[in-house]
């Protein structure tokens, strides 16, 4: 099949790029340049082609679309604590470039699988199924919910065969830690500086956390899976963790303290997702929490040896 991935010189996009090429497909890669995304992408410029522009940018996204047989929206930008900063920018890129990717797929006729989030449901009442409202609690997460409902809209108005995941969080060999970045690289990053890992909060929140290499079987399964257009899939593990009980972990794995600041604003207390749904297509993770993050840490180390 010819692909488009927008995003897919990010910790997901790149892994969901490299098992489609190995796979035999024909992959382009939209993603914003930095040297950064350069260096990231190298090892896929070989087998696939890489632009380099935003999906805000319509006409980029439209000369990319064309010819594709399906198009997996990845791009957006995903720091909560940025949203809470310049929500305008978060809006621009989740939102707008969405409906840029939205309308090149129509007038393309292909296939779209669009990554939501699980933070588009704020904090729902279990159990958290495909039908549970959403009430995201920061401008992130209701910059996800919007573009998440502007997709089924286009399914509805204008028959876009457009199938929407809400996975949970995603962790993983290729995640670093940035700043306002994701909580595992940067507890692990601090831990291996020697550096007290810092907790917002007393964190009693809770986190359901999958690897990466079952998400990248989550996509697989819908890309191969025709006739969900208009449909939501929760895609998530069953299983949940407090933010506690994972700095314990890597305190004790890495040898430093845990210290607690400030609870930070916008933030889900926490939830599990329903994925029976998935399960019922095929979906089964395979690996655990505990062993993915050792897995993680060890890779982690093994950059800052390299």
């Amino acid at each position: 099949m010819r692909l488009l991935v927008t995003g897919g010189a990010g910790f997901q996009g790149r892994q969901l790029v490299a098992h489609w090429l190995q796979a035999g497909h024909e992959v382009t890669v939209l993603n914003t340049y930095s040297e950064a995304a350069e260096r990231a992408a190298a090892d896929l410029a070989r087998d696939a082609r890489l632009v380099w522009g935003s999906v805000t940018d319509k006409e980029i996204v439209h000369k990319t679309a064309r010819g594709q047989d399906v198009v997996v929206h990845l791009a957006a930008r995903i720091s909560v604590d940025e949203s809470i900063a310049d929500p305008a920018a978060i809006l621009s890129v989740n939102v707008m470039g969405t409906f840029n990717v939205l309308e090149a797929v129509r007038e393309e006729g292909a296939r779209m699988i669009y990554a939501s989030s699980c933070e588009a449901y704020g904090y729902a009442k279990p159990p958290v199924t495909e039908q549970s409202e959403l009430r995201p609690h920061s401008p992130y997460a209701a910059s996800k919910a919007a573009a998440d409902r502007l997709c089924y809209a286009y399914y509805k108005t204008y028959g876009v065969d457009v199938t929407i995941l809400r996975p949970c969080n995603i962790y993983g060999e290729g995640q670093k830690a940035d700043r306002g970045g994701a909580v595992i690289p940067t507890m692990v990053g601090r831990g291996l500086a020697g550096k007290p890992i810092m907790l917002a909060g007393d964190g009693s929140q809770r986190r359901e956390y999958m690897h990466v290499s079952d998400l990248v079987a989550a996509y697989d399964l819908f890309l191969n899976a025709t006739g969900h257009g208009g449909e939501i899939f929760n895609v998530g593990t069953g299983e949940t963790i407090s933010i506690k009980d994972i700095a314990d972990v890597v305190s004790a794995k890495l040898g430093v303290p845990v210290e607690h600041h400030e609870a930070r604003p916008g933030e889900v207390l926490g939830f599990g997702l329903e994925s029976s749904k998935a399960r019922a297509l095929g979906f089964s993770p395979q690996v655990g929490f505990e062993d993915g993050l050792s897995r993680y840490i060890e890779w982690r180390r093994d950059q800052q040896g390299s």
